[in-house]
């Protein structure tokens, strides 16, 4: 046991951060610093993406949530020198070809609200000054003019007709028949026409003659087919007249509209201008001059949607959307509502959505608010990838029953900076190809950074900005270097600093109301170790119940005395963002057979796919260790006792291969140690993670029962360095009661485990007599020679001969 590894001093079981380090007595005295510091790679990436104006160039920043990414992007934008480049403002108006498709109109920055402006003061024209004007001079008299000639001509071609049916007796009569007037042949009577049953009448009454009656009937055929071959040149000139009227209205009308848009026409030239103001005159002449009760109102009718402007000197826009549905993504286009409900949508109704809002500017999304919103992600997408914006895509009619309109699509151009984590990141890039053609940049957010001065001036930076921005009281140099340590408690990696700064805010912030609580002016580190604390009892319930357990006997874990095939292996459960350890009661038994190694946990089906493979390992392990020239042959089987949930991870692996020789070997295990570590086939003990938690776990429990002085947990060599152990553990083994062991291999657990030498192998000699190993290697050759019924020739020596090394 000279060999045996010794305990850690109290100095590398935790990390102190020294007060010195900082120049400032509270962090009342430091500037605001909104400069990103301690990732300069991702900081690198977010500026390449942020200044470049290449397509398919978006950001993707990955890193966890709390991380401070937000920020981060925020902050770098925030410090851009946002120059816009030439982006139109955005129009939609009527389109009168197809009123279902309204017309964009793309103007240079700030001219929208003068357009707007203009066609408004056009309405007003329409509505009120063209009906005047077209009912004056000069149209007043040309009017008259063309009703004169028509009624010249007219009298003209009826004038030889009325003298010849005078002569007979007749005259033409015009008469209104419901809509329509037409000319009739009466007979004359007494120098007056009156109407043929009138003549009729008057002759059965005796005020007339038969013959006037007569002789009207006898002329009346001849007069009738006269009438008709003038009535049809009648009509001919009736319809020229009104043709010749209407032409003279409309050409009037077109000289005042074209002198009311000239000015718009010359002011706008673009080409979307012209034909909305051609499509404009063309239905007013249309729509208006006929009159009517329903005319449609001009200002809705000739209006101008502005749904984007731009002032001029306004910088690149930059938008953040916190709900990203389709509506607040791409647009959208509002109900209307008269007295017999919702009315027909049209261009007035269209509302800009994120995507517009930033063109020639900077949108930020959280990857997993746009994920998971009906559509948004395809949309998104397309319109990355074609550049043009639809704010009713035709896919999602179902989602918006009442939108019978589709606008013209918009070409945009917007960097895209999308913020998710690791998880999202790999789906999307698995799943999506349009994801890597569109997201090239990607600004990769660590989750640590390194413990050094930057780094702690860093978190300096951070705790000043919070109280500043939250009106929280000052942190002294011992508040900050305890927050600091705490940030490499939740790193748990050796030099490294967490960045996940939402939890150092968090606790910086309870900090806080401790220190106010206190009646203190400033935060100081024992502030900050209460906070610590409050936040890991409030979230400690189940820890606590399972101490009550094990004092009660109902979990049964033995921290004193020796066991042949039983460990105390270490294990953890989480509650929110908190870690907290506990030891497992593992055991083996051992027997000869032909079973092989039984995992218990996998034949029940609880064993995870990561526990499985690490006990597949364990049985490679053990083979390397035995170096044994004949079959393993025995039945041995290993289980969590207590244990009815799943199993999963490979942390315990040391302690079973441990347990699993102590059974073979019938070695008894010290009860006083906790073991944590994975192995490899070459019997290395590896990293896991929570190892400042399953050592505090276990000492809990001892400390629980009382501490014995010997008591201790064995961990890993490599997770030395990630060593950052609560206050009353690392003063428990700096007064000798409580132990801390590192380990490199399975010998070295083995010699601590059993208190005898665990053995190491030479190629000449094999174990040393006496050792662990070399009782293992014994007792499964033993159980081999029981196997074999009538051994022959094959009788394998104690120790091997001397063989090369491929032998």
């Amino acid at each position: 046991m000279s060999d045996a590894p010794k305990p850690l001093a109290a100095e590398q079981v935790r990390w102190r951060c020294p007060e010195g380090a900082f120049d400032f007595e509270t962090t009342a005295d430091l500037a605001t610093r909104r400069e990103i510091v301690a990732q300069p790679v991702a900081r690198e990436a977010l500026a390449f993406g942020l200044a470049t104006t290449a397509r398919g160039q978006n950001v993707y920043v990955r890193g966890p949530r709390g991380t401070g990414r937000m920020s981060m992007v925020r902050e770098a934008l925030a410090g851009l020198e946002r120059r816009r480049p030439e982006r139109p403002d955005r129009c939609y108006v009527h389109n009168f070809d197809q009123p279902d498709r309204p017309r964009l109109i793309s103007l240079p920055p700030g001219d929208a609200r003068h357009f707007r402006r203009r066609v408004r003061e056009l309405a007003e024209f329409i509505a009120n000054d063209l009906p005047q004007a077209l009912d004056g001079e000069p149209l007043a008299s040309e009017r008259l003019a063309i009703q004169e000639r028509i009624r010249t001509r007219i009298d003209a071609l009826t004038e030889p007709l009325e003298k010849e049916l005078r002569r007979d007796g007749m005259a033409l009569v015009s008469a209104q028949q419901g809509p329509m007037t037409q000319t009739m042949v009466f007979p004359l009577l007494d120098g007056e026409p009156v109407p043929p049953a009138e003549l009729r009448r008057r002759v059965r009454e005796g005020k007339a003659t038969e013959d006037r009656l007569k002789h009207f009937e006898e002329h009346f055929p001849d007069a009738q087919k006269k009438l008709q071959s003038v009535a049809s040149k009648l009509g001919r000139l009736q319809r020229e007249g009104l043709d010749a009227l209407r032409e003279a209205t409309e050409q009037r009308a077109r000289e005042l509209l074209g002198n009311v848009t000239a000015p718009i026409r010359e002011r706008f030239e673009q080409p979307a201008v012209q034909t909305f103001l051609d499509e404009v005159v063309a239905d007013v002449l249309e729509t208006r001059l006929g009159g009517g009760e329903q005319l449609p109102d001009p200002f809705t009718r000739y209006g101008v949607n502005v749904v984007l402007e731009h002032g001029p000197d306004e910088p690149a826009p930059v938008v953040e959307e916190n709900v990203p549905n389709l509506a607040n993504l791409l647009g959208t286009v509002e109900f209307r509502w008269g007295r017999n409900g919702p009315r027909p949508s049209d261009y007035s109704g269209i509302r800009p959505g994120a995507l517009l809002r930033a063109d020639g500017g900077y949108l930020v999304l959280d990857a997993n608010d746009v994920l998971g919103e009906p559509g948004a992600w395809r949309a998104l997408m397309r319109t990355l990838r074609t550049g043009l914006l639809e704010i009713v895509p035709p896919e999602i009619g179902w989602l918006r029953p009442g939108v019978t309109i589709s606008p013209e699509p918009i070409d945009i151009s917007v960097r895209v900076i999308l913020v998710g984590d690791t998880g999202i990141y790999q789906w999307l890039d698995a799943l999506d190809p349009d994801f890597s053609e569109q997201f090239k940049v990607l600004s990769d957010f660590d989750h640590e950074i390194e413990r050094n001065g930057e780094g702690l001036q860093h978190y300096a930076a951070v705790i000043a900005r919070i109280t500043r921005e939250e009106n929280l009281p000052a942190f002294d140099r011992s508040g900050v270097a305890a927050l600091a340590e705490h940030g490499a408690r939740i790193a748990a990696r050796a030099n490294r600093l967490s960045a996940r700064f939402g939890r150092i805010a968090d606790i910086a912030r309870e900090a806080a109301f401790v220190a106010g609580q206190a009646g203190g002016q400033h935060v100081n580190g024992e502030h900050v170790r209460e906070a610590v604390a409050r936040t890991r009892k409030r979230a400690g319930l189940p820890s606590r119940k399972f101490l009550d357990r094990i004092h009660s006997g109902g979990v049964c874990i033995e921290t004193r005395g020796s066991r042949v095939g039983q460990i105390n292996a270490l294990a953890v459960i989480h509650s929110g963002p908190l870690t907290f350890g506990f030891p497992n009661r593992v055991t083996a038994t051992i027997g000869a057979g032909q079973a092989g190694l039984i995992n218990i946990e996998g034949s029940a089906s609880l064993s995870g796919s990561i526990h499985t493979k690490g006990f597949h390992i364990l049985g490679g392990c053990l083979r390397h260790l035995l170096r044994a020239e004949h079959p393993l042959t025995f039945s041995a089987s290993l289980a969590f006792e207590q244990s009815y949930g799943g199993v999963d991870g490979d942390s315990a692996s040391c302690a079973e291969i441990c347990c699993l020789l102590s059974a073979l070997t019938d070695v008894p295990i010290e009860q006083r140690f906790a073991i944590t570590g994975s192995i490899d086939q070459h019997g290395r003990v590896q990293a896991v993670g929570g190892v400042n938690e399953k050592i505090e776990g276990y000492f809990d429990v001892c400390a629980h029962a009382g501490l014995a002085g010997d008591q201790g947990v064995i961990i890993p060599f490599a997770n030395r360095g990630d060593l950052m152990l609560r206050l009353d553990v690392v003063e428990a083994i700096d007064a000798g009661r409580f132990h801390v062991y590192a380990v490199e291999r399975v010998e070295d657990a083995l010699a601590l485990l059993t208190g005898r030498d665990a053995g190491r192998w030479e190629a000449d000699h094999g174990y040393s007599e006496g050792s662990v190993l070399a009782a293992a290697r014994a007792q499964a050759r033993d159980y081999w020679r029981r196997s074999v019924p009538q051994p022959t020739a094959t009788n394998a020596p104690a120790h091997p001969v001397a063989r090369d090394e491929d032998g």
